[in-house]
């Protein structure tokens, strides 16, 4: 049996909700939630390990006041016809926990170089509680999927598709591909958030993440066929168990809001994730600083579907 790439771990601390993007110049360009949900960073470094050290640049802080003056969530760096964006979550100083989702636009070939400029608020069809955008391209459409409140259903983040205009704008009605709805799903919260989309084996895979961000956070598995309708809700099928779990044997707690690279050689695909290594937390889990960024090589199943394993302990 083959050998598995091994990356230490944790890979950039306290860093929730990494997002990964290995670009065309060789670097992987990393970000995700910094503990004080004041700012966005972003670094980048030649290797996965070499995030670790890899000197953060601010690039972007939250307003004093208004919209995207509290809780910066969840940032996410793409490369889109040649401009990087940042889609995030904020809430207001007034209202810490109502998010909006938001992009930022840079021309410059380095995004630690340059200007951010603020492309403002992506309208849905509903203004209410919307986080964890990411965004994806399908046959020449651009897609977004986020995780939104329904202000007709009970609970607090639903997931929904809908094609884009441009990075800012959405072109289409929004559909919901998948709703809390299994008790791993409901655990504290009823929750679906923090999609990260993997095409491979003609299909398109959302993976997301389930229940509170505690030691009940996991992940769960979307898909439909490459060839279907992807506004169709459909065209989309579950997985009815947690794909990526909490392991009390590797002092694994909590992993989710994943995204998704591939290893140095490109030769292996390469989950990224947050976790902590403990699971009794004073006070409320989203003040908790500790949930360090991760990576892990996974495989592909017979039946073509990705196989994440288990979260690994801790490097020595």
């Amino acid at each position: 049996m083959e050998t598995l790439l091994k990356y230490k771990n944790p890979l950039v601390e306290q860093r929730a909700d990494p997002w990964v993007y290995k670009h065309t110049d060789g670097y992987y360009y990393f970000t995700g939630s910094v503990p004080a949900y004041d700012r966005i960073e972003v670094r980048r470094a030649k290797t996965l390990e070499g995030l670790s050290e890899a000197e953060p640049v601010t690039v972007w802080k939250k307003h004093e006041s208004g919209p995207m003056s509290a809780n910066i969530w969840a940032p996410e760096i793409h490369f889109v016809d040649g401009k990087w964006f940042i889609h995030f979550a904020a809430a207001r100083a007034d209202q810490i926990f109502d998010h909006r989702m938001y992009v930022l636009e840079n021309a410059s070939a380095n995004p630690l170089e340059g200007e951010w400029i603020e492309k403002g608020q992506i309208k849905t069809d509903w203004e209410s509680f919307s986080l964890d955008a990411t965004t994806f391209e399908h046959r020449g459409e651009r897609y977004y999927v986020w995780a939104q409140k329904d202000p007709n259903i009970d609970g607090n983040s639903n997931l929904y598709i809908a094609k884009m205009e441009n990075q800012w704008t959405l072109s289409s009605p929004q559909v919901m591909i998948s709703k809390p709805e299994y008790p791993w799903e409901v655990i504290g919260f009823l929750v679906n958030e923090g999609a990260a989309v993997l095409k491979r084996n003609g299909k398109i895979f959302i993976s997301y993440s389930a229940s509170a961000t505690d030691h009940n956070y996991c992940m769960g598995l979307l898909w439909a066929d490459e060839d279907s309708d992807l506004l169709d809700s459909a065209s989309w099928t579950k997985a009815n168990e947690p794909v990526f779990k909490t392991n009390e044997e590797t002092s694994q707690y909590g992993p989710g809001h994943n995204s998704f690279t591939v290893s140095e050689d490109g030769k292996h695909d390469v989950l990224i994730y947050h976790a902590r290594n403990y699971k009794e937390i004073d006070g409320d889990p989203l003040w908790d600083p500790n949930r360090h960024a991760r990576a892990k090589v996974f495989t592909w199943n017979e039946d073509g579907t990705p196989n994440f394993g288990i979260p690994e302990a801790d490097s020595e």
